[in-house]
């Protein structure tokens, strides 16, 4: 099992990406929620579809994979389902897109 903590702040993340990590946004909400507001970039999988799309992400298997939702529980629960699969480096991103907007990128609207 890996040591690596299943959840990670947005200071967090935006420190990895200043380091040049490669790393994915994965956008785990709903089609409504993600014309609403989304992470420039992210690749959006909604959380029931994950499992028989799991094989989408394989190219990101070794990198960060970013996890989000509005506020981090389904985001957590898709994580876990990627830890299972290998995913070693994925997080679920604390408090979602909401604290992201809060803290990261306020021009992201709140919901």
């Amino acid at each position: 099992m890996s040591t690596t903590p299943l959840e990670i702040n947005p200071t967090d993340v935006q420190q990895l990406q200043k380091d040049g990590a490669a790393m994915l946004f994965l956008d785990c909400r709903t089609d409504e929620e993600r014309l609403i507001a989304n992470i420039d970039q992210s690749t959006h999988i909604p959380m029931n579809e994950v499992p028989d799309r799991i094989t989408e992400l394989d190219s990101y298997l070794d990198q960060h994979v970013i996890v989000y939702c509005h506020g981090g529980k389904r985001s957590l629960a898709v994580t876990a389902l990627l830890r299972t699969k290998g995913f070693t480096k994925a997080h679920s991103l604390t408090g979602g897109i909401d604290r992201w907007s809060r803290e990261i990128d306020a021009s992201i609207p709140q919901y």
